[in-house]
C-alpha cells in the first residue's frame, strides 16, 4: 500500500481530556468548542418552504461525549441529533427545522443541547428567520431522494406570489454544475403570479449526498432573493460497508482484524488499495478475482503511544474512473 505523510502525531496534539479543559472551574466553554456555529439565521424565507440546517458538532476530546437531550425554546423550530454518542474525533449534526407553514414573519428560537458525559453542560444556539407571507412554495423543497449513479432526474416546484401585479422571477442562482433550472410563468392576476420551476439533475452528478440552497431572483426591491433547499443522494454502483470501520480500543502492540464488505451491482475487480498515511499500522488482504461482493480483511498492529488513529483507504477499481474510499479508526490506550 502506498503511504503518505502521517498526521497521527498532529491528531494526538489537538486531543485533550475534558478534565484538562475544565480544571479552572465548571464551564460550558469546553462544550461550545465542539460546535461549528454559535448561532444561525435562516434569513428571509418563503412560506411553506422546507427550512432546514445542520449544525456540525465534533468531539475534540479523548473521552466520549454523550448528548442527553436536544430541545427548542419555541414551537416554530424542532431539532434532533444525528447521533447521541460521539467518540473521540467523531462528528455529527444537530438537525434544525423551522416550521414555515404554521408560523409567519419574524421567529426567534434557541436550540438547547444538554450533554451529560464526560460531564454535564448545556449549550444554547439562537435560531432566527423571517417567514414572508407573499411567496409560497409547493412542495417546500427540491428533494431528489436517492438516484442511481449515471441516471438523470427531474422535480417540479410550484411558486405562488400574492402582492402586486408586476412581480417577476428573473433567474435562479447558486446552481451547482450538475443542476439546471427551467422557469415557466403559468398565470398572472391583478394581485400576483404563479410559476412552475423544473429542476433537472444531470446524469454526471458525483456520488454521495448533496444538500444546499439555490436562490430565486425576483424584482423585489427589499428582498430580491428567495432561498430554496435542494437535496438528494447519488447512490454509488459500489458500496463499502461499513464506511467507517471501528477497530475499537486497543493497547500499543495489539493486533486486530475486521472484515469490510465491498459490494457492486455487477462483478468488479479491486486493482489496488492505498492508505492516506505512512503509519504502516494497517494491512489489507487484497482479493485477486472479479465478483459482485468482496470481503476485505483489514488488520491493524497498533504503534507505540496512545491516542486516536484515523486512516483513509482508497480502492482503485479496474475500469472505473472514480476510486472508492472508506475510513478506519481505533483508539490506542495505555496498557495496565
Amino acid at each position: 500500500m502506498t503511504k503518505h505523510p502521517l498526521k497521527f502525531a498532529a491528531a494526538l496534539a489537538v486531543l485533550v481530556t475534558c478534565s484538562q479543559m475544565t480544571a479552572f472551574g465548571q464551564s460550558t466553554e469546553w462544550a461550545l468548542k465542539m460546535f461549528e456555529e454559535s448561532s444561525h439565521d435562516f434569513g428571509v424565507v418563503a412560506r411553506g418552504s422546507d427550512v432546514q440546517h445542520r449544525i456540525k458538532i465534533t468531539n475534540v476530546y479523548q473521552e466520549a461525549v454523550h448528548i442527553a437531550d436536544v430541545k427548542t425554546s419555541c414551537g416554530c423550530t424542532a431539532a434532533k441529533p444525528s447521533q447521541n454518542t460521539l467518540q473521540s474525533l467523531e462528528s455529527a449534526y444537530i438537525e434544525v427545522v423551522m416550521d414555515t407553514k404554521k408560523f409567519t414573519r419574524q421567529k426567534d428560537s434557541s436550540i438547547i443541547i444538554t450533554i451529560d458525559a464526560p460531564q454535564r453542560a448545556e449549550v444554547r444556539i439562537p435560531i432566527s428567520a423571517y417567514i414572508r407571507t407573499d411567496v409560497v412554495l409547493e412542495p417546500g423543497s427540491v428533494n431528489f431522494g436517492t438516484v442511481d449513479k449515471g441516471m438523470a432526474a427531474e422535480r417540479i416546484i410550484d411558486i405562488s406570489y400574492a402582492g402586486r401585479a408586476d412581480w417577476h422571477i428573473r433567474d435562479v442562482e447558486n446552481l451547482p454544475a450538475y443542476l439546471t433550472a427551467e422557469l415557466q410563468e403559468v398565470s398572472r392576476t391583478a394581485t400576483g403570479a404563479n410559476y412552475k420551476l423544473k429542476m433537472i439533475l444531470a446524469d454526471n452528478a458525483p456520488v454521495g449526498p448533496f444538500r444546499g440552497l439555490v436562490n430565486l431572483i425576483t424584482d423585489d426591491g427589499s428582498n430580491p432573493k428567495v432561498p430554496m433547499l435542494v437535496e438528494g443522494d447519488i447512490a454509488s454502483d459500489i458500496v463499502v460497508n461499513p464506511g467507517m470501520v471501528s477497530m475499537g480500543m486497543l493497547k500499543p502492540g495489539e493486533q486486530k482484524t475486521v472484515n469490510v464488505v465491498v459490494r457492486g451491482k455487477k462483478p468488479f475487480r479491486i486493482g489496488k488499495v492505498e492508505c492516506d498515511s505512512d503509519l504502516n499500522a494497517f494491512k489489507v488482504q487484497l482479493p485477486e478475482d472479479e465478483k459482485i461482493v468482496h470481503v476485505l480483511p483489514i488488520s491493524i498492529l497498533t504503534p507505540n503511544g496512545t491516542g486516536t488513529i484515523v486512516e483513509e483507504f482508497t480502492l482503485t477499481i479496474d475500469g472505473r474512473d472514480e476510486p472508492v474510499t472508506f475510513k478506519a479508526f481505533c483508539k490506542v490506550v495505555a496498557g495496565t
